[in-house]
């Protein structure tokens, strides 16, 4: 048994339409199918609301943008015995 797991829309009569993977066409299957509506997300907040100083991402966005940012050298990674 494998499980697939897709988040969807019903169209206005309630039907969903489900393609399975292209390995499964032309077999008999036995689908169990269980549904949980999704929470409707909440208006969107300013950042203030959430703590963030007034005008931060203004002042902040592209601030790095003439620095060119480098990755150092992350040097030797331990081994570590496989876990059985």
């Amino acid at each position: 048994m494998q499980i697939i797991k897709l988040k969807v829309r019903s169209d206005a009569e309630g039907k969903v339409i489900f393609q399975v993977p292209q390995d499964l066409a032309n077999q008999e299957l036995e689908m169990a199918v269980i549904y949980q509506p999704v929470a409707q997300t909440s208006p969107i907040q300013p950042p203030e609301s959430l703590g963030w100083p007034a005008g931060f991402f203004e002042q902040t966005a592209g601030c790095l943008a003439d620095e060119p940012l480098v990755r150092y050298d992350q040097g030797e990674y331990e081994l570590r015995e496989d876990i059985e």
